[in-house]
Protein backbone atom coordinates (compact mmCIF):
# COMPACT_ATOMS: atom_id res chain seq x y z
CA UNK A 1 0.00 0.00 0.00
CA UNK A 2 1.72 3.28 -1.25
CA UNK A 3 1.65 6.24 1.41
CA UNK A 4 -0.93 8.72 -0.12
CA UNK A 5 -3.44 5.08 -0.08
CA UNK A 6 -2.40 4.21 3.69
CA UNK A 7 -2.87 7.70 4.98
CA UNK A 8 -6.28 8.19 3.16
CA UNK A 9 -7.22 4.68 4.84
CA UNK A 10 -5.96 5.13 8.02
CA UNK A 11 -7.77 8.80 7.97
CA UNK A 12 -10.86 7.62 7.24
CA UNK A 13 -11.22 4.88 9.63
CA UNK A 14 -10.19 7.30 12.43
CA UNK A 15 -12.64 10.06 10.83
CA UNK A 16 -15.34 6.74 10.99
CA UNK A 17 -13.95 6.02 14.48
CA UNK A 18 -13.59 9.35 16.47
CA UNK A 19 -16.33 11.64 14.61
CA UNK A 20 -18.98 9.77 15.12
CA UNK A 21 -18.19 9.98 19.00
CA UNK A 22 -17.48 13.21 19.05
CA UNK A 23 -20.09 14.15 17.30
CA UNK A 24 -22.38 12.95 20.36
CA UNK A 25 -20.28 14.31 22.99
CA UNK A 26 -21.03 17.96 20.87
CA UNK A 27 -24.47 17.19 20.18
CA UNK A 28 -25.53 16.40 23.97
CA UNK A 29 -24.32 19.92 24.71
CA UNK A 30 -28.08 21.78 24.77
CA UNK A 31 -28.47 18.86 27.59
CA UNK A 32 -24.70 19.53 29.75
CA UNK A 33 -25.61 23.63 29.58
CA UNK A 34 -29.72 22.61 30.68
CA UNK A 35 -28.52 20.75 34.10
CA UNK A 36 -25.45 22.50 34.29
CA UNK A 37 -25.17 26.50 35.57
CA UNK A 38 -22.64 28.58 33.64
CA UNK A 39 -20.60 28.83 37.20
CA UNK A 40 -21.20 24.64 37.45
CA UNK A 41 -20.07 24.30 33.91
CA UNK A 42 -17.14 26.47 33.86
CA UNK A 43 -15.42 24.68 37.12
CA UNK A 44 -16.02 21.27 35.89
CA UNK A 45 -13.97 22.76 32.53
CA UNK A 46 -11.18 24.13 34.82
CA UNK A 47 -11.02 20.53 36.68
CA UNK A 48 -10.48 19.04 33.39
CA UNK A 49 -8.50 21.84 32.44
CA UNK A 50 -6.31 21.97 35.59
CA UNK A 51 -5.96 17.87 34.94
CA UNK A 52 -4.88 18.09 31.51
CA UNK A 53 -2.21 21.01 32.39
CA UNK A 54 -0.59 18.22 35.50
CA UNK A 55 -1.03 15.38 32.66
CA UNK A 56 2.32 15.73 30.87
CA UNK A 57 4.48 16.07 33.90
CA UNK A 58 3.17 13.18 35.70
CA UNK A 59 3.37 10.84 32.97
CA UNK A 60 7.14 12.49 31.89
CA UNK A 61 5.85 13.25 28.35
CA UNK A 62 5.89 9.94 27.54
CA UNK A 63 3.12 8.88 25.32
CA UNK A 64 4.24 11.21 22.06
CA UNK A 65 8.00 8.96 22.94
CA UNK A 66 6.05 5.86 23.26
CA UNK A 67 4.65 6.59 20.04
CA UNK A 68 6.85 8.08 17.96
CA UNK A 69 9.27 5.23 18.49
CA UNK A 70 7.48 2.59 18.59
CA UNK A 71 5.83 3.21 15.20
CA UNK A 72 9.33 3.54 13.32
CA UNK A 73 10.14 0.79 11.44
CA UNK A 74 12.87 -1.77 13.13
CA UNK A 75 11.88 -0.58 16.25
CA UNK A 76 11.92 -3.25 18.82
CA UNK A 77 8.13 -2.31 19.92
CA UNK A 78 7.96 -4.30 23.67
CA UNK A 79 11.14 -2.51 24.22
CA UNK A 80 9.95 0.56 23.95
CA UNK A 81 6.09 0.15 25.43
CA UNK A 82 8.05 -1.57 28.80
CA UNK A 83 9.91 1.44 28.96
CA UNK A 84 7.74 3.62 28.50
CA UNK A 85 5.25 2.16 30.83
CA UNK A 86 7.95 1.59 33.70
CA UNK A 87 8.55 5.51 33.30
CA UNK A 88 4.72 6.27 33.48
CA UNK A 89 4.55 4.22 36.73
CA UNK A 90 7.21 6.56 38.69
CA UNK A 91 5.61 9.69 36.97
CA UNK A 92 2.48 8.65 38.03
CA UNK A 93 3.91 7.33 41.53
CA UNK A 94 5.39 10.78 42.40
CA UNK A 95 2.33 12.66 41.23
CA UNK A 96 0.28 10.39 43.73
CA UNK A 97 2.72 11.61 46.74
CA UNK A 98 2.71 14.88 45.60
CA UNK A 99 -0.81 15.20 45.79
CA UNK A 100 -2.34 13.08 48.23
CA UNK A 101 -1.10 15.51 51.01
CA UNK A 102 -2.93 18.10 49.04
CA UNK A 103 -6.06 16.71 48.82
CA UNK A 104 -5.77 15.77 52.10
CA UNK A 105 -5.17 18.97 53.93
CA UNK A 106 -6.14 21.69 51.03
CA UNK A 107 -8.73 23.87 50.94
CA UNK A 108 -10.45 22.21 47.49
CA UNK A 109 -10.14 18.47 48.59
CA UNK A 110 -12.86 17.51 46.54
CA UNK A 111 -11.55 19.11 43.58
CA UNK A 112 -8.19 18.09 43.98
CA UNK A 113 -9.21 14.14 44.35
CA UNK A 114 -10.57 14.60 40.99
CA UNK A 115 -7.85 16.37 39.28
CA UNK A 116 -5.63 12.84 40.61
CA UNK A 117 -7.90 10.33 39.48
CA UNK A 118 -8.42 12.31 36.39
CA UNK A 119 -4.80 12.66 35.78
CA UNK A 120 -4.20 9.21 36.60
CA UNK A 121 -6.86 7.58 34.43
CA UNK A 122 -6.28 9.64 31.58
CA UNK A 123 -2.35 9.25 31.45
CA UNK A 124 -2.33 5.04 31.42
CA UNK A 125 -5.50 5.20 28.90
CA UNK A 126 -2.91 7.83 26.68
CA UNK A 127 -0.10 5.23 26.68
CA UNK A 128 -2.15 1.95 26.23
CA UNK A 129 -3.66 4.29 23.36
CA UNK A 130 -0.68 5.77 21.55
CA UNK A 131 1.22 2.26 21.50
CA UNK A 132 -1.98 0.55 20.16
CA UNK A 133 -1.94 3.18 17.44
CA UNK A 134 1.85 3.38 17.08
CA UNK A 135 1.67 -0.61 15.93
CA UNK A 136 -0.34 -0.03 13.42
CA UNK A 137 -4.01 -1.13 14.89
CA UNK A 138 -5.73 1.74 13.87
CA UNK A 139 -9.32 -0.07 13.82
CA UNK A 140 -8.70 -1.05 17.29
CA UNK A 141 -7.77 2.86 18.48
CA UNK A 142 -10.49 4.11 16.33
CA UNK A 143 -13.25 1.84 18.41
CA UNK A 144 -11.63 2.49 21.54
CA UNK A 145 -11.91 6.65 20.95
CA UNK A 146 -15.80 5.21 20.14
CA UNK A 147 -15.77 2.93 23.39
CA UNK A 148 -14.44 5.92 25.15
CA UNK A 149 -17.12 7.94 24.96
CA UNK A 150 -19.91 6.01 24.73
CA UNK A 151 -19.34 5.05 28.43
CA UNK A 152 -18.37 8.90 29.48
CA UNK A 153 -21.79 9.64 27.98
CA UNK A 154 -23.73 7.11 29.41
CA UNK A 155 -22.13 7.45 32.85
CA UNK A 156 -22.50 11.24 32.38
CA UNK A 157 -26.30 10.70 31.73
CA UNK A 158 -26.08 8.28 35.09
CA UNK A 159 -24.51 10.70 37.44
CA UNK A 160 -25.95 13.89 35.88
CA UNK A 161 -29.95 13.09 35.75
CA UNK A 162 -30.18 9.85 37.79
CA UNK A 163 -27.91 10.80 41.16
CA UNK A 164 -27.97 14.38 40.06
CA UNK A 165 -24.21 14.67 40.93
CA UNK A 166 -23.38 18.17 39.26
CA UNK A 167 -19.97 18.59 38.87
CA UNK A 168 -18.32 15.58 40.76
CA UNK A 169 -20.69 13.35 38.23
CA UNK A 170 -19.21 15.41 35.19
CA UNK A 171 -15.93 14.59 36.11
CA UNK A 172 -16.03 10.97 37.42
CA UNK A 173 -17.89 10.03 34.37
CA UNK A 174 -14.86 11.06 32.35
CA UNK A 175 -12.19 9.21 34.97
CA UNK A 176 -14.54 5.78 34.83
CA UNK A 177 -14.66 5.58 31.10
CA UNK A 178 -11.29 6.01 30.47
CA UNK A 179 -10.74 3.09 33.19
CA UNK A 180 -13.25 1.34 31.00
CA UNK A 181 -11.71 1.84 28.21
CA UNK A 182 -7.71 0.06 29.68
CA UNK A 183 -9.40 -2.53 30.52
CA UNK A 184 -10.94 -3.02 26.87
CA UNK A 185 -7.57 -2.31 25.24
CA UNK A 186 -5.40 -4.36 27.59
CA UNK A 187 -7.96 -7.30 26.75
CA UNK A 188 -7.91 -6.50 22.90
CA UNK A 189 -4.52 -5.47 22.46
CA UNK A 190 -3.29 -8.26 24.57
CA UNK A 191 -0.75 -5.71 26.42
CA UNK A 192 0.41 -7.50 28.84
CA UNK A 193 2.48 -9.35 26.23
CA UNK A 194 4.17 -6.40 25.03
CA UNK A 195 5.10 -5.55 28.67
CA UNK A 196 8.25 -7.39 30.54
CA UNK A 197 10.25 -6.07 33.37
CA UNK A 198 13.17 -7.39 31.30
CA UNK A 199 12.32 -5.40 28.70
CA UNK A 200 12.58 -2.20 30.29
CA UNK A 201 16.08 -0.78 29.04
CA UNK A 202 18.18 1.64 30.53
CA UNK A 203 19.09 3.72 26.89
CA UNK A 204 15.77 3.28 26.38
CA UNK A 205 14.65 4.86 29.01
CA UNK A 206 17.18 7.34 28.27
CA UNK A 207 15.96 7.96 24.50
CA UNK A 208 13.02 8.36 25.33
CA UNK A 209 13.57 10.93 27.90
CA UNK A 210 15.78 13.10 26.17
CA UNK A 211 12.85 12.86 22.99
CA UNK A 212 10.05 13.56 25.90
CA UNK A 213 11.25 15.89 27.80
CA UNK A 214 11.28 18.38 26.04
CA UNK A 215 7.43 18.21 25.02
CA UNK A 216 6.89 18.52 28.76
CA UNK A 217 6.84 22.64 28.75
CA UNK A 218 5.77 22.39 25.10
CA UNK A 219 2.37 20.58 25.53
CA UNK A 220 2.11 22.65 28.87
CA UNK A 221 2.61 26.07 26.80
CA UNK A 222 -0.46 25.18 24.39
CA UNK A 223 -2.66 24.11 27.70
CA UNK A 224 -1.98 27.00 29.39
CA UNK A 225 -2.45 29.11 26.51
CA UNK A 226 -5.64 27.04 26.58
CA UNK A 227 -6.81 27.56 30.30
CA UNK A 228 -5.17 31.13 31.09
CA UNK A 229 -7.48 32.98 29.36
CA UNK A 230 -10.54 30.56 31.38
CA UNK A 231 -8.79 31.27 34.69
CA UNK A 232 -8.54 35.17 34.43
CA UNK A 233 -11.70 35.48 32.86
CA UNK A 234 -13.03 33.82 36.21
CA UNK A 235 -10.98 36.10 38.37
CA UNK A 236 -11.90 38.94 36.77
CA UNK A 237 -15.27 38.33 35.31
CA UNK A 238 -16.46 35.51 37.09
CA UNK A 239 -17.52 32.07 36.91
CA UNK A 240 -20.79 32.57 34.87
CA UNK A 241 -19.18 34.27 31.73
CA UNK A 242 -16.44 31.50 32.17
CA UNK A 243 -18.90 29.28 31.84
CA UNK A 244 -20.09 31.33 28.19
CA UNK A 245 -16.64 31.52 27.11
CA UNK A 246 -16.17 27.88 27.58
CA UNK A 247 -19.12 27.14 25.83
CA UNK A 248 -18.46 29.15 22.57
CA UNK A 249 -14.98 26.98 22.72
CA UNK A 250 -17.04 23.93 21.95
CA UNK A 251 -18.16 24.61 18.48
CA UNK A 252 -14.76 25.90 17.06
CA UNK A 253 -13.38 22.45 18.65
CA UNK A 254 -15.02 21.28 15.64
CA UNK A 255 -12.31 22.33 13.59
CA UNK A 256 -10.24 20.97 16.02
CA UNK A 257 -12.03 17.35 15.82
CA UNK A 258 -11.26 17.37 12.21
CA UNK A 259 -7.93 18.33 11.84
CA UNK A 260 -7.08 15.92 14.92
CA UNK A 261 -8.56 12.77 13.44
CA UNK A 262 -6.21 13.82 10.26
CA UNK A 263 -3.50 14.43 12.52
CA UNK A 264 -3.36 11.26 14.05
CA UNK A 265 -3.26 9.51 10.38
CA UNK A 266 -0.79 12.09 9.24
CA UNK A 267 1.80 11.22 12.34
CA UNK A 268 2.00 7.77 11.38
CA UNK A 269 2.50 8.33 7.95
CA UNK A 270 5.05 11.34 8.54
CA UNK A 271 6.82 9.06 10.91
CA UNK A 272 6.89 5.43 9.07
CA UNK A 273 7.33 6.59 5.51
CA UNK A 274 10.04 8.97 5.87
CA UNK A 275 13.37 7.49 3.97
CA UNK A 276 13.31 8.99 0.78
CA UNK A 277 14.36 12.40 1.22
CA UNK A 278 13.00 13.75 -2.06
CA UNK A 279 9.59 11.95 -1.72
CA UNK A 280 8.95 13.07 1.85
CA UNK A 281 9.29 17.24 0.51
CA UNK A 282 7.08 16.24 -2.16
CA UNK A 283 4.79 13.92 -0.05
CA UNK A 284 4.44 16.75 2.92
CA UNK A 285 3.95 19.99 0.04
CA UNK A 286 0.85 18.04 -1.34
CA UNK A 287 -0.59 16.83 1.56
CA UNK A 288 -0.14 20.75 3.43
CA UNK A 289 -1.54 22.00 0.05
CA UNK A 290 -4.92 20.01 0.74
CA UNK A 291 -4.69 20.14 4.41
CA UNK A 292 -4.89 24.26 4.40
CA UNK A 293 -7.79 24.26 1.74
CA UNK A 294 -10.09 21.80 4.54
CA UNK A 295 -8.82 24.23 7.39
CA UNK A 296 -9.53 27.39 5.64
CA UNK A 297 -13.09 26.68 4.14
CA UNK A 298 -14.27 24.56 6.83
CA UNK A 299 -13.20 27.43 9.46
CA UNK A 300 -15.03 30.32 6.97
CA UNK A 301 -18.30 27.80 6.97
CA UNK A 302 -18.10 27.86 10.63
CA UNK A 303 -18.05 31.63 11.21
CA UNK A 304 -20.83 32.34 8.39
CA UNK A 305 -22.95 30.06 10.70
CA UNK A 306 -21.96 30.36 14.17
CA UNK A 307 -24.74 32.62 15.53
CA UNK A 308 -27.15 30.05 14.30
CA UNK A 309 -25.47 27.19 15.30
CA UNK A 310 -24.91 28.61 18.94
CA UNK A 311 -29.06 29.09 19.02
CA UNK A 312 -29.49 25.81 17.70
CA UNK A 313 -27.00 23.87 19.87
CA UNK A 314 -26.81 26.04 23.37
CA UNK A 315 -29.17 26.71 26.03
CA UNK A 316 -30.22 30.38 25.88
CA UNK A 317 -28.54 31.12 29.10
CA UNK A 318 -25.18 30.44 26.56
CA UNK A 319 -26.52 32.48 23.30
CA UNK A 320 -23.80 35.05 24.41
CA UNK A 321 -21.42 32.67 23.15
CA UNK A 322 -21.79 33.97 19.52
CA UNK A 323 -19.60 37.20 20.39
CA UNK A 324 -16.75 35.07 21.35
CA UNK A 325 -17.04 31.97 18.50
CA UNK A 326 -15.73 33.79 15.07
CA UNK A 327 -12.40 35.10 16.42
CA UNK A 328 -11.96 31.65 18.16
CA UNK A 329 -12.55 30.00 15.00
CA UNK A 330 -9.97 32.20 13.30
CA UNK A 331 -7.58 30.94 16.50
CA UNK A 332 -8.22 27.27 15.74
CA UNK A 333 -7.46 27.38 12.23
CA UNK A 334 -4.25 28.64 13.18
CA UNK A 335 -3.94 25.92 15.73
CA UNK A 336 -4.51 23.61 13.04
CA UNK A 337 -1.89 24.36 10.85
CA UNK A 338 0.48 24.84 13.85
CA UNK A 339 -0.23 21.24 14.50
CA UNK A 340 0.67 20.33 11.14
CA UNK A 341 3.78 22.18 11.42
CA UNK A 342 4.37 20.32 14.50
CA UNK A 343 5.15 17.09 12.93
CA UNK A 344 8.51 18.38 11.18
CA UNK A 345 9.98 18.36 14.40
CA UNK A 346 8.15 15.32 15.76
CA UNK A 347 9.79 13.88 12.79
CA UNK A 348 12.88 15.07 12.84
CA UNK A 349 13.29 14.61 16.66
CA UNK A 350 13.68 18.57 17.10
CA UNK A 351 11.21 18.90 19.87
CA UNK A 352 13.52 21.38 21.55
CA UNK A 353 12.59 23.90 18.35
CA UNK A 354 8.22 22.85 19.15
CA UNK A 355 9.17 24.49 22.70
CA UNK A 356 10.91 27.28 21.54
CA UNK A 357 8.18 28.43 19.08
CA UNK A 358 5.50 27.49 21.66
CA UNK A 359 6.79 29.88 24.48
CA UNK A 360 6.47 32.58 22.27
CA UNK A 361 2.56 32.29 21.56
CA UNK A 362 2.27 31.56 25.30
CA UNK A 363 4.01 34.57 26.81
CA UNK A 364 2.54 36.88 24.29
CA UNK A 365 -1.24 35.10 25.06
CA UNK A 366 -0.44 35.51 28.58
CA UNK A 367 0.33 38.92 28.52
CA UNK A 368 -2.61 40.21 26.17
CA UNK A 369 -5.19 38.14 28.79
CA UNK A 370 -3.80 40.32 31.58
CA UNK A 371 -4.42 43.44 29.28
CA UNK A 372 -7.02 42.68 27.11
CA UNK A 373 -9.78 40.70 29.89
CA UNK A 374 -10.47 43.39 32.74
CA UNK A 375 -11.86 45.70 29.92
CA UNK A 376 -12.96 42.90 27.27
CA UNK A 377 -14.05 40.34 29.22
CA UNK A 378 -13.84 37.04 27.26
CA UNK A 379 -13.69 38.90 23.75
CA UNK A 380 -10.22 40.11 25.35
CA UNK A 381 -9.17 36.64 25.77
CA UNK A 382 -10.59 35.53 22.64
CA UNK A 383 -8.71 38.40 20.95
CA UNK A 384 -5.32 37.09 22.94
CA UNK A 385 -5.49 33.45 21.90
CA UNK A 386 -5.88 34.64 18.42
CA UNK A 387 -2.56 36.60 18.23
CA UNK A 388 -1.09 33.56 20.73
CA UNK A 389 -1.40 31.23 17.57
CA UNK A 390 -0.66 33.73 15.40
CA UNK A 391 2.79 34.13 16.98
CA UNK A 392 3.43 30.94 16.77
CA UNK A 393 2.76 29.98 12.88
CA UNK A 394 4.59 33.32 11.89
CA UNK A 395 7.20 31.42 13.56
CA UNK A 396 6.75 28.12 12.32
CA UNK A 397 6.09 28.56 8.64
CA UNK A 398 10.01 29.88 8.66
CA UNK A 399 11.37 27.60 10.47
CA UNK A 400 9.85 23.81 9.84
CA UNK A 401 11.45 24.18 6.51
CA UNK A 402 14.50 24.05 7.32
CA UNK A 403 14.04 20.22 8.53
CA UNK A 404 11.90 19.32 5.61
CA UNK A 405 11.71 21.86 2.72
CA UNK A 406 8.62 21.84 1.85
CA UNK A 407 5.84 23.95 -0.20
CA UNK A 408 4.59 26.85 2.45
CA UNK A 409 1.70 28.17 0.24
CA UNK A 410 2.25 31.60 1.98
CA UNK A 411 0.41 34.01 -0.32
CA UNK A 412 -2.55 31.68 -0.18
CA UNK A 413 -2.05 31.20 3.78
CA UNK A 414 -1.64 34.69 4.20
CA UNK A 415 -4.93 35.99 1.76
CA UNK A 416 -6.89 33.25 3.47
CA UNK A 417 -6.31 34.37 7.25
CA UNK A 418 -7.06 37.55 6.16
CA UNK A 419 -10.65 37.19 4.59
CA UNK A 420 -11.39 34.68 8.04
CA UNK A 421 -10.59 37.70 9.77
CA UNK A 422 -12.58 39.93 7.61
CA UNK A 423 -15.27 37.58 8.01
CA UNK A 424 -15.03 37.12 12.07
CA UNK A 425 -15.28 40.75 12.58
CA UNK A 426 -18.34 41.18 10.64
CA UNK A 427 -19.87 38.49 12.44
CA UNK A 428 -18.86 39.66 15.80
CA UNK A 429 -19.49 43.49 15.45
CA UNK A 430 -22.80 43.04 14.09
CA UNK A 431 -22.54 44.99 10.90
CA UNK A 432 -25.48 45.82 8.66
CA UNK A 433 -26.06 42.81 6.28
CA UNK A 434 -23.51 40.88 8.06
CA UNK A 435 -24.60 37.28 6.17
CA UNK A 436 -24.26 38.91 2.98
CA UNK A 437 -20.82 40.42 3.51
CA UNK A 438 -19.47 37.24 5.46
CA UNK A 439 -20.83 35.19 2.37
CA UNK A 440 -19.08 36.95 0.22
CA UNK A 441 -16.06 36.73 2.37
CA UNK A 442 -16.31 33.27 2.95
CA UNK A 443 -17.05 32.53 -0.74
CA UNK A 444 -13.83 34.21 -1.62
CA UNK A 445 -12.08 32.15 1.27
CA UNK A 446 -13.65 28.91 -1.06
CA UNK A 447 -12.74 30.66 -4.19
CA UNK A 448 -8.58 30.23 -3.14
CA UNK A 449 -8.30 27.17 -1.96
CA UNK A 450 -10.99 25.37 -4.05
CA UNK A 451 -8.47 24.44 -6.90
CA UNK A 452 -5.62 22.98 -4.07
CA UNK A 453 -8.51 20.88 -2.60
CA UNK A 454 -9.24 20.00 -5.95
CA UNK A 455 -5.59 19.05 -6.98
CA UNK A 456 -5.07 17.46 -3.86
CA UNK A 457 -7.97 14.84 -4.40
CA UNK A 458 -6.73 13.94 -7.70
CA UNK A 459 -3.67 12.95 -6.35
CA UNK A 460 -5.36 11.01 -3.92
CA UNK A 461 -7.16 9.37 -7.24
CA UNK A 462 -4.06 9.28 -9.19
CA UNK A 463 -1.84 7.48 -6.36
CA UNK A 464 -4.64 5.51 -5.41
CA UNK A 465 -4.33 3.96 -9.11
CA UNK A 466 -2.26 1.01 -8.97
CA UNK A 467 -1.23 1.48 -12.58
CA UNK A 468 -0.31 4.80 -12.05
CA UNK A 469 1.73 3.51 -8.98
CA UNK A 470 3.77 1.55 -11.22
CA UNK A 471 4.78 4.17 -13.10
CA UNK A 472 5.85 6.32 -10.42
CA UNK A 473 8.16 3.78 -9.25
CA UNK A 474 9.80 3.05 -12.48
Amino acid sequence: MNRYKKLFSNTVILAFGTFGSKLLVFLLMPLYTYLLSPAEYGTAELISGTANLIMPLACVGITTGIFRFAAERGSDREKVFSSGLALTFAGLGVTLLIGIPIALLGRYRMETWLILLYILSADMQAVCAQYVRAIDRTRLFALQGILNTLFTISLNLIFLMVFKMGVSGYVLSVIVGNLLTILFLTVSAKLWEAFSVRKIDRATVSELLRFSLPMIPTTICWLITDLSDRYLVTWFRGEAENGIYSAAYKIPSIVNLATGIFMQAWQFSAVSEMEDEQACRRFYSEVFRGFLSIVFIGSGFLILFSHVLTRLLLNAAYHDAWKYMPTLLCAVALEAIVSFLATVYLVRKKTLHSFFTAITGTVLNIILNVLLIPSYGAFGAAVATLIGYGSVWLLRIWDAPRYIAFKRCIPRQACSILLLLGAAGVMTFDLPYKFLLCGLLVAAVCAINFRALWKGMQSLIHFRNPKNEIKLKK
